[in-house]
């Protein structure tokens, strides 16, 4: 049988309980999805115009490039105070466009522990020499700094996606102007949560002028599909000539544009989300619960519940009481760690928090 490898290795996940399969929300409470402002179920955001009827005809650098494209990426440049934009077509290809052509043989990347797997998978395609650093650890990385070859990159995320964490940015900014490091900063998760007007941690640090780049994802806060690098514009130019996740790729339809627009043009305004998803936030970091949590001021929640069954075994119980909630099991995260992923939204209530956190008294 010319499959049984493949037999082979589903077998291993099913018997160590890490065995993924896809399902669907059946109308739950909604306790588990990236869309912190709601704007995914925004009626606002429904595309009804032209552009829903152009379709992607080829890549950028052929026929997939077209005014509102251009358009969009010069509104994103601007809010985000970046001399330049390039939209990719997902978070992960980002990454991967960024990392695989950017980082040179001879020199090294530096990245946090826990930085996403697109962030890894798009350094380990490079030829650079990599190594991570301990979480959010300012002295670790120091340490490797004092050692590193060549141009340097320091990666990091703004908000983690696991923990809920948030970067030591200015500390590892002023690190890598003592090093002459260039800085990248993935801000997927602080994307229109972060900031007065949901622009993201660098900014709200007034940090833009310590970034070689910044990379914001669509597909979270903003509800739409789709990744942008800010960077300036010799960055721009070569990614369009050395990305190969760039230059390889069908470009986004224009409705897929049309409504990452629309959600530039109505979540800098979203005040009133962001303040009732930071009084959830307060309410949930005080509950008293029977697990340990990871403290977090964004909108995800880690609930560790160590060991894949227990950790499967509590998100039943939620799902079976209307809540989708999902486990975060290993190898995602490291053994020991599992957890319950909690995320909160501007459309959540407190009446639903309540009866999260009572069950999990």
């Amino acid at each position: 049988m010319k499959e049984a490898f493949l037999y082979k290795k589903l077998a291993e996940r099913k018997a160590q309980n890490i065995y993924r399969t896809l399902r669907l929300s059946e109308g739950k409470i909604d306790f588990c999805s990236n869309d912190y402002l709601g704007l995914g179920r925004n009626p606002l955001m429904k595309i009804t115009g032209p552009e829903a009827a152009h379709a992607s005809t080829g890549s950028r650098l052929l026929t997939g490039n077209y005014p509102l494209m251009e358009e969009t990426e010069k509104l994103i440049g601007m809010f985000h105070q970046s001399q330049a934009a390039l939209i990719f077509n997902s978070g992960y290809d980002a990454n991967l466009g960024l990392f695989s052509c950017v980082p040179q043989r001879g020199d090294t990347v530096l990245y946090d522990y826990l930085s996403h797997a697109s962030i890894r998978d798009g350094i380990r395609l490079s030829f650079a020499e990599a190594f991570s650093f301990a979480h959010n650890d300012i002295d670790d990385l120091e340490k490797k700094l004092k050692t590193a070859k060549g141009n340097i990159f320091v990666v990091t995320e703004s908000v983690f996606s696991m923990d809920g964490d948030i970067a030591p940015l200015k500390e590892i900014a002023n690190l890598c102007t003592q090093y002459g490091a260039s800085l990248v900063v993935d801000e997927a998760h602080a994307t229109g949560v972060l900031g007065e007007n949901g622009e993201g941690l660098v900014q709200q640090l007034k940090l833009e002028e310590n970034c070689f780049a910044r990379i914001h994802t669509f597909g979270k806060a903003l509800g739409s599909h789709g990744a942008v690098v800010l960077g300036s514009n010799q960055l721009k130019e070569y990614l369009v000539n050395f990305s190969r996740a760039f230059i390889y790729t069908t470009a986004l339809p224009e409705i897929a544009i049309a409504a990452i627009k629309r959600a530039y043009e109505l979540f800098p305004g979203m005040n009133q989300e962001r303040n009732q998803l930071h009084e959830l936030i307060r309410f949930f970091g005080e509950s008293k619960l029977r697990f340990d949590k990871i403290i977090s001021n964004t909108p995800i929640q880690a609930v560790l519940v160590p060991g894949n069954d227990e950790v499967k075994a509590i998100a039943a119980e939620l799902q079976k009481a209307g809540l989708d909630v999902r486990p975060i099991v290993y190898p995602t995260v490291p053994k020991g760690s599992e957890r319950l992923r909690i995320v909160l939204h501007a459309f959540n209530s407190i009446t639903e928090l309540n009866q999260l956190t009572d069950l999990l008294k």
